[in-house]
């Protein structure tokens, strides 16, 4: 994908990175993207309350000499399709414009998942699921549900599995950890210190840590290797939301990555775990018939 194609999900994985007054723009623009195009600079400025200078400075950071070039390769981005828009839920919006808002949102994160998930890092990741003897998923808070999540999916590969949500269960096992062992250590914001502590003391005892985290984060830097998923939420304000669907997500990839180095041999066990649930429901309407 070019940078004109991208040039929305560049402006929307950098938000954080942006100083304040650039921030304001990038808002502006990503609020709504087509009516940005028809901006003059001075109306942009003024949306934005900063100055024009500022402005050109934001351009200039994405690569453009100015907001002309910005605006083009705007449309460009727009006329391909390419690019989703993440767009906060305001306090009037009805049931149309909230729903439709945050299945865009989820759409746009995942899109900008897919965009920056480095295929060779998840062949990497699957090496370190295959080769662990035991594997034990870590998540708090909204991440703690998806650490469930993967031990429904995992424990299926005949493994060792566990989720725990708790830190001071985390601590235990990472004390006790062993080479062979794996912890998957899952933070959107990769800022907590409990984590961090954690995946320090398992890679200190012998253990791969494999992280789902955001890039260069101090969880990311303390893991054996991180899988880095992009910020398309302010979690620190907002309720996380498609933060977890883009971690269940990745780890759906994984799965299916374990799956397929299993081959074909491994699928009469998949399908056995998947039979044995078949006496516990109703028959369906066809089945009737």
């Amino acid at each position: 994908m070019d940078r004109a194609r991208n040039l929305l999900e560049q402006i929307q994985n950098r938000l954080e990175e942006l100083n304040k007054a650039e921030r304001k723009v990038a808002e502006v623009i990503l609020q709504d993207p087509k009516q940005a195009t028809r901006y003059s600079i001075a109306s942009l400025a003024q949306a934005a309350q900063v100055s024009e200078p500022t402005v050109n400075r934001f351009c200039r950071s994405f690569g453009v000499s100015g907001y002309p070039e910005l605006k083009l390769q705007l449309a460009q981005s727009l006329a391909s399709g390419a690019a989703y828009v993440s767009r906060a839920v305001e306090a009037d919006d009805g049931p149309e414009a909230y729903t439709r808002k945050i299945f865009g949102s989820t759409i746009a994160s995942l899109d900008s998942a897919c965009q920056t998930l480095n295929p060779q890092v998840i062949d990497k990741a699957v090496d370190l699921l295959i080769q662990a003897r035991q594997i034990h998923f870590f998540g708090l808070g909204a991440s703690a549900s998806v650490a469930q999540d993967a031990q429904h999916k995992f424990f299926r590969f005949n493994l060792a599995v566990s989720a725990q949500s708790d830190v001071l269960m985390q601590r235990m096992l990472a004390s006790v950890a062993h080479t062979g062992d794996l912890f998957v250590i899952i933070s959107y914001t990769g800022r907590t210190r409990e984590l961090v502590e954690v995946a320090h003391l398992a890679r200190e005892n012998g253990a791969s840590v494999l992280g789902l985290t955001a890039a260069g984060s101090p969880l990311a830097k303390a893991c054996t290797l991180s899988l880095d998923i992009p910020l398309p939420e302010d979690t620190d304000i907002y309720m996380p939301m498609t933060s977890r669907i883009i971690q269940l997500t990745v780890l759906d990839v994984l799965a299916t990555g374990m799956t397929l180095r299993r081959g074909a041999d491994f699928q009469p066990h998949l399908r056995k775990i998947k039979e044995s649930l078949n006496s516990t429901r109703y028959p369906s309407d066809e089945e009737l018939l």
